[in-house]
């Protein structure tokens, strides 16, 4: 590798939901262990999660005024075209000001005017996918970028096969090692040693079937003697509250908007019962959890289900239906809970299918393209 006398500059584009900003502040953080002097900048969409979460991570951020399409006639849509050549004007300046060595795409509605820009101008790029069904930002852009950074087998359906490269979703580093973190996330989460502990994770905006399930099993929870943290999203919880607070949990359940301290909740949790999308399945692999997988089916192609499918056949997780939860999901949680062997089972299992140097392989790729 040539010696360079000047610092590595990089933008990073995308996000939208916790899928795509966690793996891209992921891909910063390793790019940043590696290149101490580097230069990374992050352009997202003016309104959505990135804006806050980024400058929280320690980047800056830049904000474009772009949305998606909607499926029905609305204002959004009408302005759509304008919001489209504002954003690539806007991409032009900070390209040409910043002078980036190389772009990464990490899928969301910003990410295609930023990284159109940049293939336009040959600075090379790379894109990130993270599920096994491809988003429609990374499947405009696979045309143009120089590689494909996947997490799944038999993405060539999406993406020209040269361009890809087998990398796993970048994750989180504090969730790689939680071996002598139990006593502190319990601590943490005002926690007792002495009960088991589920842990709900319905993503960053919370999952409806997820919450109702839970609010139909406290009793069942509190009878088992189970200590819950509940995460419920931002669109949920002024509602679940209120239902927590109506029912008579004996302080057992701790309900939380979101979860800052993800590698302490993972540390605390015996079993994880989890929606399917990438990045929690990557996460809870790395983690080593006995999770029961609950696949959304409001996704793209039901690829929901296809990541737990994956995990379900090395018998690496269990798996219950959206349309079965409110029955069954908390009395299967209960069993998996009561059920030391299995537990230890789906744990060393689902340790098999990580991939912890997601980040730095892809790393990789973004030098090897630079230099």
């Amino acid at each position: 590798m040539k010696v360079r006398n000047t610092p590595y500059r990089l933008i990073i584009s995308g996000g939208g939901t916790g899928g795509h900003v966690y793996p891209a502040i992921a891909i910063a953080n390793a790019f940043m262990a590696r290149f101490e002097d580097a230069e990374i900048l992050f352009v997202g969409a003016k309104g959505k999660m990135e804006m806050q979460k980024v400058p929280e991570a320690g980047y800056p951020i830049e904000g474009l005024w772009i949305s998606g399409l909607q499926r029905k006639l609305t204002l959004d849509n009408l302005s759509f075209p304008l919001k489209l050549i504002d954003s690539i004007l806007k991409s032009r300046k900070i390209i040409k000001r910043f002078k980036p060595d190389a772009v990464v795409g990490v899928g969301g509605y910003a990410s295609g005017p930023l990284l159109r820009v940049a293939t336009k101008k040959r600075i090379p790029s790379v894109i990130q996918e993270q599920n096994s069904y491809a988003g429609l930002t990374n499947k405009v852009l696979a045309g143009r970028v120089s590689k494909i950074c996947v997490a799944y087998p038999g993405m060539e359906k999406f993406f020209p096969a040269n361009k890809i490269v087998m990398t796993g979703n970048p994750v989180r580093s504090d969730i790689s090692n939680l071996t002598n973190k139990r006593a502190t996330g319990l601590k943490h989460f005002g926690l007792s040693e002495d009960k088991p502990v589920l842990m709900i994770l319905g993503g960053s905006l919370g999952a409806r079937t997820l919450n109702d399930s839970m609010v139909d099993g406290i009793e069942a929870l509190v009878g088992a003697n189970v200590q819950v943290i509940w995460q419920c999203g931002k669109f949920y919880y002024k509602e679940m509250s209120a239902k927590l607070e109506a029912s008579a949990h004996g302080g057992l359940i701790h309900l939380f908007e979101f979860l800052k301290e993800m590698d302490l909740a993972y540390a605390a949790a015996d079993v994880v019962i989890s929606r399917a999308g990438a990045l929690s399945v990557s996460e809870l692999s790395i983690a080593g959890k006995p999770t029961l997988f609950v696949p959304s089916p409001n996704v793209a192609e039901d690829h929901q289900s296809k990541n737990a499918k994956a995990m379900v056949d090395n018998e690496a997780a269990l798996l219950v239906k959206d349309s079965e939860a409110k029955e069954n999901l908390i009395k299967r949680a209960i069993e998996l809970i009561n059920d030391q062997a299995e537990q230890e089972k789906l744990a060393k299992n689902i340790k098999t299918m990580a991939r912890p140097a997601a980040a730095e392989e892809i790393v990789n790729e973004i030098v090897n393209l630079i230099e």
